[in-house]
């Protein structure tokens, strides 16, 4: 039976398109959808249990994104040689596309749902990741799981000056503009990205041009379901709810929640008095009460507080722990707290405390990227802890979370186009969130900082970050610096910004609101950069600049270049000379041959300067070229019965045979009548003999002639003696 298919294209306005089709695959999924953007391939599809999850309060929303290598007619790395745990980029990808579908679907839906996209065919110039978000919400609209209305996500960059949706990688690399915007066709719900030092009015341009592009893929989205026909939406457990009792609770918790949101205390001082209140509250209900309604009076507290919270700061202008609205919390800084590490720094900012630490080393540390639409390395990278004990908690480690994956990338992009392109490392920054009430990941990126300057790497700017709230309530509106835990919890929008004194290099922004305007986001990107700026004097007044050098312990880096056709006298047979020169200088050798010019890129590291400079003698020995004319210094290494082999006193190890003819202008019958061994004397480089093509070098050639000294005649030339009797008669027996 053939399928019947649906399709619909969608213009980008500059001559490419992208396609949806649905019908043909993945048939038995709640929703499937091919999306194809030139020979790049994404399926979607996605699946919701008919029943709720049995004792969760919350969406159980998956959202899996993977690349085939076979999209790219590649195999897998290891040995398995199949795909296994998503790589970074990937679950970076997840992140984006779950961010803007969780907040749409209904906030009683329970339902465990499952979506899943997958690269099937690769295109190098199309980046797929650009088109997930767009795959995902078409799958779900084809679907009858209850969602609000279509979203999509698109890539936007600036290449010179010009704004372009869903660009090429090549055009990403010399792009000032890179992000990841998510929006419904009404307003923006998610903005991540990088930027080079850029205003926060060309950020919102960039912002704005997204939205327009996002605008048209809904409403093909609607135009596609349209013509495949709408199924009729699944019903589903509707959460149990008592408005007598929401009425009840809110009368007897607003009032207290309010007060002590008033107190300004500290949090777990805070955290103790909302749950006196709710076990007061609690203890007012029956045991039979408690059986039945438990779960709806902790659900009706829980908005009460958050009522109160919001209304205190929309009301009064205060916040949880007694700052106003634009008021940033205590901090303190320290650079060089661990001794051993080769730079570290600790940022703290009232309750939340980063220690962030630097290692360098060669490009054999470097970060190596291996998926089917991208081949690479990165010389800088950031990683991201978040224990359990950060937040008071005791809980099992189950391996790097998604949630540390996301801001350990969000940090490494804010620090990263600081760090100069001509930096000799590989250089790594881990950073051990210690304490969190409030954005972790700003405070990594300002431990970030100080450690790298502390470490002797030569930014080219320090850079901070800011988090973001906002409150909103109508007309009234309320922008929040550098939020509390709680205040992201209870807020509107989640906005992390970060950057140098002169513009952004990076952002986050998660808004949990329909239809916030520019003029509010425009707002809270003003008070950002007051913010921003704030902390940016605080850690330069504890670290101005990068430290001159590296540290005593730390290695120190020296690049040298040699000519290509050096790199196997360099390494030896089997490795055996750069393994000599290793251990015995106690230094790490990297070569790499430069693919264009070919030659030799050798990274030298060690902590002890006289093993770099014993490395570079040697290379300086193994690459040496005398000069046809030159005179050189020479020391007699060993004697022969023909001559002498002397090595260069500027390139030891060189060696070069000083035949005996060349010892003195007299005959000399034995070497020793003239040197002897360790004797050290000048010799003129001639090249090498165009009959024997051995180099030639001579000590008599700057030795003055002795006194009535007369050279021997050139013996007569046996084969020019040939060529004179070649025309005479041979001889007869007779003659």
């Amino acid at each position: 039976m053939i399928p019947k298919v649906h399709t619909q294209i969608i213009e980008l306005g500059d001559g490419r398109t992208i396609s949806l089709e649905t019908g043909k695959l993945a048939k038995q999924a709640d929703g499937s959808v091919v999306v194809r953007m030139g020979k790049a391939l994404l399926l979607a599809t996605v699946v919701s249990s008919r029943k709720a999850s049995q004792g969760i309060d919350f969406l159980p929303l998956t959202v899996d994104y993977r690349e085939k290598f076979a999209a790219a007619g590649r195999y897998p790395g290891g040995f398995f040689k199949r795909e296994a745990r998503p790589s970074t980029e990937e679950i970076l990808t997840m992140r984006l596309v779950d961010r803007v579908l969780r907040p749409l679907f209904p906030k009683d839906y329970h339902a465990e749902v499952q979506v899943m996209i997958q690269l099937m065919s690769n295109d190098e110039d199309i980046m797929p990741d650009a088109l997930a978000g767009l795959a995902a919400s078409t799958a779900i609209q084809l679907s009858d799981i209850p969602f609000e209305y279509p979203i999509s996500e698109v890539r936007v960059a600036r290449v010179d000056g010009a704004f372009i949706i869903n660009p090429s990688r090549a055009q990403l690399e010399v792009a000032d503009i890179d992000m990841m915007v998510g929006a419904s066709a009404d307003s923006v719900a998610m903005v991540e990205g990088e930027m080079d030092e850029v205003s926060e009015e060309e950020m919102t341009e960039a912002i704005k041009v997204a939205h327009e592009a996002i605008k048209i893929q809904c409403k093909a989205q609607e135009e596609f379901i349209a013509k495949v026909g709408k199924k009729e939406t699944r019903t589903y457990d509707q959460e149990e709810n008592d408005a007598d009792l929401e009425t009840k609770i809110y009368e007897m918790a607003y009032q207290k929640c309010y007060d002590i949101a008033k107190l300004g205390s500290l949090k777990h001082e805070r955290s103790e008095k909302f749950d006196a209140v709710k076990a007061e509250i609690k203890a007012s209900f029956s045991e039979e009460e408690l059986a039945e309604k438990g779960d709806l009076i902790s659900k009706y507290f829980a908005k009460a507080e958050k009522a109160a919270v919001r209304n205190l700061i929309l009301d009064e202008g205060l916040r949880l722990d007694g700052r106003k609205t634009t008021e940033i919390r205590p901090i303190w800084c320290e650079v060089d707290y661990l001794p051993s590490t080769h730079g570290s720094a600790i940022f703290t900012r009232g309750e939340t405390q980063a220690l962030a630490t630097v290692t360098l080393g060669t490009s054999r540390e470097a970060n190596q990227v291996d998926m089917p639409t991208y081949q690479g390395e990165e010389r800088f990278y950031l990683h991201y802890n978040f224990p359990p004990f950060c937040t008071g908690e005791a809980r099992p480690l189950r391996g790097t979370s998604r949630r540390e994956i996301g801001h350990g990338n969000l940090a490494q992009r804010a620090l990263g186009a600081m760090i100069p392109e001509d930096c000799p490392y590989t250089v790594r920054v881990v950073s051990e969130v210690l304490e969190s009430n409030g954005s972790s990941s700003m405070a990594t990126v300002c431990a970030g900082t100080m450690a790298l300057m502390d470490a002797g790497v030569q930014m080219k700017k320090p850079v901070s970050g800011i988090a973001m709230g906002l409150i909103s309530d109508g007309d009234k509106y309320a922008v929040l610096s550098d939020i509390l835990g709680d205040e992201d919890h209870l807020g509107d929008m989640d906005f992390k910004v970060t950057g140098t004194a002169d513009g952004i290099t990076a952002c986050q922004m998660d808004i949990k609101i329909k239809g916030l305007s520019y003029e509010i986001l425009t707002s809270a990107l003003k008070q950002a950069h007051e913010g921003r700026l704030h902390i940016l004097g605080l850690l330069t007044d504890t670290i101005a600049k990068p430290n001159p050098t590296v540290k005593a312990h730390a290695p120190k880096m020296v690049t040298k270049t040699i000519p290509g056709d050096f790199i196997g006298a360099l390494i030896g047979p089997g490795g055996k000379v750069i393994q000599e020169l290793q251990k015995e200088t106690g230094c790490t050798i990297v070569i790499n041959e430069d693919p264009v010019t070919e030659e030799g890129i050798v990274e030298i590291l060690g902590t002890d300067q006289k093993g770099i400079d014993a490395v570079l003698a040697k290379i300086d020995s193994i690459t040496f070229k005398p000069l046809v004319g030159s005179v050189y210094e020479v020391k007699v290494i060993k004697i022969l019965d023909f001559g002498a082999v002397v090595e260069y006193i500027e390139a030891p190890g060189n060696e070069v045979l000083l035949h005996i003819s060349e010892l003195a202008w007299e005959r000399t019958n034995n070497v020793t009548d003239v040197v002897n061994m360790g004797d050290v004397f000048d010799v003129k480089y001639f090249g090498r003999d165009p009959r024997t093509r051995k180099e030639k070098i001579s000590r008599k050639a700057i030795s003055p002639k002795p006194e009535g000294f007369k050279e021997r005649p050139p013996r007569e030339n046996r084969d020019h003696r040939s060529r004179d009797n070649r025309d005479r008669k041979p001889r007869t027996p007779r003659e």
